[in-house]
């Protein structure tokens, strides 16, 4: 269960988890007619020749959209990064609000803890290349992009609370996730391969979940 009654100043990681949902754009419907052509071309292109050998050209030509139009909208390609990983990160995030457990409500915190590690592994491992963009578009962009104060205020409210006067969830919570880091999955994965580096992720959630 969650609880909002964290001690401290109020901050984001004291912000009701409901309300750091990344909202869907609201736009006119011309506008969000060339989103949805954006977003489609850019999808099929990156996922058929990289995300590096694409360029914002491409996508613009493939979505019959002006460069102008391609640049106002989403800036360069991080950005565009950001906004194609806007629509998995929503659906995760409901996921976590009101999905069937252990994600959703309903189960232990730990038993949540560890599902949300697997759950953005699942999503971390699709989309790595375009998440990676979006995390090192800038340094510290990654702690800086929207769904990460719903990841970290989510994690917080499912690690333990003990009587150890040291023990700093908010922190704790920024160190899970670092283990989420696109870099750092990106640079294990040649090495590791994905269920190793899984597996040892789902041990160090697990043994924060217990602590």
């Amino acid at each position: 269960m969650y609880e909002d009654d964290i001690s401290g100043p109020q901050s984001v990681s004291a912000t009701p988890l409901e309300l750091l949902r990344t909202p869907p754009p609201k736009e006119r419907a011309d506008a969000a007619r060339n989103r949805a052509a954006i977003l489609d071309a850019a999808g099929r292109l990156f996922a058929e020749h990289g995300v590096e050998a694409v360029s914002m050209d491409q996508v613009a030509a493939a979505a019959g959209v002006g460069k102008g139009t391609l640049f106002r909208r989403f800036g360069d390609k991080a950005g565009l990064a950001a906004a194609l990983l806007d629509a998995r990160e929503r659906v995760l995030q409901e996921a976590v609000l009101s999905g069937p457990a252990p994600l959703g409500p309903g189960a232990p915190e730990g038993e949540r803890l560890v599902a949300f590690a697997d759950a953005y592994l699942d999503y971390a491992f699709e989309y790595l290349p375009l998440v990676r963009m979006s995390e090192t578009a800038s340094p510290g962009a990654r702690y800086r992009i929207g769904a990460y104060r719903f990841w970290h205020r989510h994690v917080v409210i499912l690690l333990p609370r003990d009587e150890d006067p040291e023990a700093d969830p908010e922190y704790t919570a920024h160190a899970l996730l670092a283990t989420l880091d696109a870099e750092h999955l990106t640079a294990l994965l040649p090495d590791l391969g994905e269920e190793r580096i899984r597996t040892g992720i789902r041990r160090m959630w697990t043994i924060a979940g217990r602590a």
